[in-house]
């Protein structure tokens, strides 16, 4: 952003988060530019197709009537309140969401980037879900130059933020490439490979690292995210806090497999990160034996896999399908030759590296984006004039 100039006069204010604007820039409550409304419950009128229904989340469902037809941002009430969307045409939204009329004075995109530098944290109610009120959300003060201005600044940002959208999917796309390979010599493996099939318990062995646990000392344990999306890092507890459970020691390269959600694809590799870390006993842990481990969590990421999986995790209701890993390792697979072992292995490497790679370099174009939107919309750079 260092091209781009400030205005020549600005003025202050006493806004924490907002110390001075352009001079000729006005300053007023959100409600100036926008008339906030309350979402409405979609269940008597979804159907099949017709009009988007959003969530905090974007479209998930789809209703035979609208709440609202033309330019619209939409605003988290309860749940996910930090991510304000732009909408276009005939929608409803749920009542978990709020959606507004741009007012005659304002540019609807200007709005949305607006929405997006609110500093939520100073509004939201400190618990478990976190939520927004009309009130703050249309008092909330903000600054913005006339319609046209708003337009000419809209104009320049639409341009910025989709070159670094398109970067940011350009990049994501890298690691799909790599892991729709992986995933593609696994399978062809299983349905042309030359080897004999055997049960996985024969390939494998369940580890079991128990941990004695010491009430002063300090543990962390780690959890699982679903679809294939890797894990996570507990808080640091002290022992006298972890509960009744039973834990296990981890090791750089045990396979996880969440005892609740593996059907869901709650399967993942620990890294040298984990080493030292530890899991409940509701997290079967293996390791190969005459297999490559890292076969075995690529296999498990494939269609077959899912299913796999899925076979062994049975339940009477709802979510509530614990996996059987004596079912799982008594299901049979073709034993894949060294040579794909090897180069399964060297690509999951390298994805490994190109995901630590990748995710810091998508984080920084995030907070460029986010940073020139903030620029932008607080009058800090002038794009008057700039070319799109």
């Amino acid at each position: 952003m260092s091209h781009y100039k400030p205005y020549l006069e600005y003025k202050g204010t006493d806004l924490a988060w907002l110390k001075s604007v352009p001079s000729h820039w006005k300053i007023a409550q959100f409600k100036r530019l926008i008339s906030i409304n309350n979402g409405s419950d979609h269940k008597q009128i979804e159907s099949d197709d017709g009009y988007p229904v959003y969530g905090s989340g974007g479209v998930f469902a789809y209703a035979k009537d609208y709440i609202h037809d033309g330019e619209s941002v939409l605003l988290g009430r309860k749940g996910t309140i930090d991510k304000p969307l732009y909408v276009k045409g005939k929608f409803w939204t749920v009542d978990t969401m709020y959606w507004s009329k741009i007012l005659p004075t304002a540019n609807g995109k200007f709005c949305y980037y607006i929405a997006t530098t609110i500093p939520f944290g100073l509004y939201s109610t400190n618990t478990a879900l976190p939520s927004m009120t009309q009130t703050d959300l249309g008092s909330h003060v903000v600054a913005f130059p006339d319609y046209n201005e708003q337009t000419e600044i809209t104009r320049v940002l639409d341009c910025e933020t989709t070159r670094i959208d398109a970067l940011i999917r350009k990049k994501s796309r890298f690691l799909e490439l790599i892991k729709e390979k992986i995933l593609a010599l696994v399978m062809n493996e299983q349905i042309n490979g030359n080897g004999k099939f055997d049960r996985l318990k024969r390939m494998t062995n369940v580890v079991s690292r128990p941990a004695t646990i010491v009430d002063s000392d300090e543990y962390v344990a780690l959890g699982l995210y679903n679809r294939g999306r890797g894990l996570f890092h507990k808080p640091v507890t002290l022992g006298k806090d972890m509960g009744d459970s039973s834990f296990f020691y981890v090791e750089e390269g045990d396979l996880i497999l969440s005892g609740q959600f593996a059907w869901e694809g709650a399967v993942t590799m620990a890294t040298e990160k984990e080493t030292g870390c530890v899991v409940s006993h509701r997290y079967p842990v293996i390791r190969g034996k005459s297999i490559a481990t890292e076969y075995l969590f690529a296999l498990f990421m494939t269609n077959f896999g899912d299913f796999l999986l899925n076979e062994s995790s049975r339940g009477a209701a709802g979510r509530n399908r614990p996996l059987n890993i004596n079912l799982l390792l008594n299901e049979k697979i073709r034993i894949p030759s060294p040579e794909v072992q090897r180069e399964v292995k060297r690509l999951m490497y390298l994805k490994a590296q190109a995901d630590v790679k990748v995710k810091k370099s998508i984080a920084l174009l995030k907070e460029r984006r986010s940073a020139f939107i903030t620029a932008a919309v607080t009058g800090k750079i002038d794009l008057r004039g700039e070319p799109a």
